[in-house]
């Protein structure tokens, strides 16, 4: 295979989901083969450290946000031919694809890039749907998370650059997270060990439904009085859900952890009987969720799912199976859910066991990363 530059803005420590997306599938091609280009960030010895610890070269820009902007693409062009790179891989494709066609005057045989979650919001704007068109037209492949993202990617493009899209979504490292991840030492730690739990992981920002969970717990005390609601991870939206928890007379049935380190995340996951996150599509359709790779998670560590119908978030639940779909911003239909999950142990198992086969048989990060390579 020829050796690959990955150019991207996204890339740890900096924290997020496109970043630990990126990151997962470098870490799975064979280090002598990859080379990547990437913002600083920040300045310290945190981003030099894990540079320091990866098994490949790491190409820090002096920028805190990889631009197409000329001077980049020169670097990107001179990164090329330095590292003898035949494939590019762009970690998001809006806007850093725009790239491409100077990348290819410079010797790369294969061009892909990357979509997550914004790049069906720029679809639907005039001027940016315009530009994903020519990033269409300039790369070899467009990769989509699900048939939400896809549809609407695809309706910005070209018929044959909409041809020649492939499906590639983030992986769950089914090793990491599983049934027996350390729950119980959690449920122990927070006093939970006999309580029913609904745990909610993720950030916290309106989109993700947190508040419609809180709306939703008098509903579901009234039904299964000592269930606790869990919510692991920090967000700009964190003091808005406490009061909002006060106010809603309910705060003494959730529980705040703030964010947790990754290495920790698998046992929160374990602590809970179900997993909910209702998200909500906001902005008229601009801030949408791309997929919620936190539902997967959910399912390998065999926990029914409670998601939200917003984007792509119904692609990572088999509706029946694994979980149910809501409409987001509904409390009473989330109640009703995890009422009905609550209330049934063997429901919760037979729902669990199959999310946890779903994800050994479709989205482990092994499979995925075959995947891409067979795209470069």
């Amino acid at each position: 295979m020829d050796k690959t530059l990955i150019v991207t803005n996204d890339f740890p420590p900096r924290p997020g989901g496109i970043q630990a997306f990126v990151h997962s599938m470098a870490v799975r091609m064979d280090p002598g083969q990859v080379v990547v280009y990437a913002s600083t960030w920040k300045d310290g010895s945190e981003v030099a450290a894990f540079d320091a610890e990866q098994p490949f070269p790491v190409v820090r820009d002096r920028t805190s946000m990889l631009l197409p902007t000329p001077r980049v693409t020169r670097r990107a062009a001179e990164l090329l031919r330095e590292h003898g790179c035949g494939s590019v891989l762009f970690g998001a494709a809006a806007p850093l694809a725009l790239m491409a066609p100077a990348l290819r005057k410079a010797g790369a045989r294969r061009l892909v890039g990357m979509t997550h979650g914004h790049e069906a919001a720029w679809a639907q704007l005039p001027a940016s749907r315009q530009l994903l068109r020519r990033i269409g037209e300039g790369t070899d492949t467009i990769t989509y998370l699900g048939e939400y993202t896809r549809s609407r990617i695809a309706a910005a493009l070209t018929p044959a650059a909409a041809g020649r899209m492939v499906q590639l979504p983030p992986g769950v490292d089914e090793k990491t997270f599983h049934p027996a991840s350390g729950g119980d030492a959690v449920r122990a730690r927070l006093g939970l060990t006999d309580r029913p739990v609904v745990v909610c992981v993720s950030r916290l920002v309106p989109r993700k439904g947190q508040d419609t969970l809180i709306l939703a717990l008098p509903r579901i005390l009234r039904e299964v009085p000592d269930a606790v609601l869990l919510i692991v991870g920090g967000g700009p939206y964190a003091d808005e859900l406490k009061q909002l928890a006060v106010r809603t007379g309910v705060d003494a049935s959730v529980r705040f952890t703030g964010p947790v380190p990754w290495a920790e995340l698998p046992a929160h996951y374990g602590a809970g009987d179900v997993f909910a996150m209702p998200c909500r599509t906001r902005r008229r359709g601009l801030d949408v969720e791309g997929l919620g790779i936190v539902y997967l998670e959910a399912s390998a560590t065999g926990l029914p799912v409670v998601a939200g119908d917003s984007g792509g978030a119904p692609d990572a639940v088999l509706e029946g199976e694994t979980g149910w779909v809501v409409r987001g911003g509904s409390p009473e239909q989330a109640a009703d859910r995890i009422v009905a999950l609550l209330g049934d142990p063997g429901l919760r198992r037979r729902m669990g066991e199959r999310g946890r086969q779903w994800v050994e048989e479709a989205w482990r990060w092994d499979l995925l990363a075959e995947r891409l390579k067979t795209l470069l």
